[in-house]
């Protein structure tokens, strides 16, 4: 694994992305459609902020009394935005940064995935840890007699 190469070379590039005025049910949804566990919020092209299944969910069962009420989770799905749910402040990366400096975030922050934008503001793909893993699980060994005695 060449850990110098760039973020590009493993990013993902086809991302599912809201809007700001987006409301929850379409964040449930492409949640409920999609092997995937965050969501960049972006205004015409640029990245704003971030949604994470987690804090999703999170919200969706906030105030336990009420989380089995279905007219509660109807009007959150409805009526709230993405921009009130979303994580505004991202650690981000460039196209250009290297692999290593993503390990070194993920490692010293509790991110899950990076998302990784052009110096103006436009996002371009994401990093996760899970990309990450998928790398070091296609490397194969120079020797592998030696590996795998």
């Amino acid at each position: 694994m060449n850990l110098f190469a760039p973020v590009s070379s493993i990013m993902s590039k086809n991302l599912y992305t809201v809007s700001t005025e987006d409301t929850l049910s379409t964040v449930k949804e492409i949640f409920e459609t999609h092997s995937i566990h965050h969501i960049p919020v972006v205004h015409v092209r640029q990245l704003v902020g971030m949604i994470s299944k987690t804090d999703f969910e999170h919200f969706m069962g906030g105030m336990s009394h009420f989380k089995d009420d279905q007219f509660v989770n109807e009007h959150r799905l409805n009526h709230v935005k993405a921009s009130e749910l979303m994580v505004k402040r991202l650690g981000k990366l460039e196209p250009d940064d290297r692999i290593n400096v993503a390990i070194e975030v993920f490692c010293k922050n509790l991110f899950h995935a990076l998302p990784v934008v052009e110096a103006n503001g436009e996002l371009v793909g994401m990093v996760t840890t899970f990309d990450i893993l998928k790398m070091l699980q296609a490397e194969k060994p120079e020797h592998p007699e030696e590996v795998y005695q």
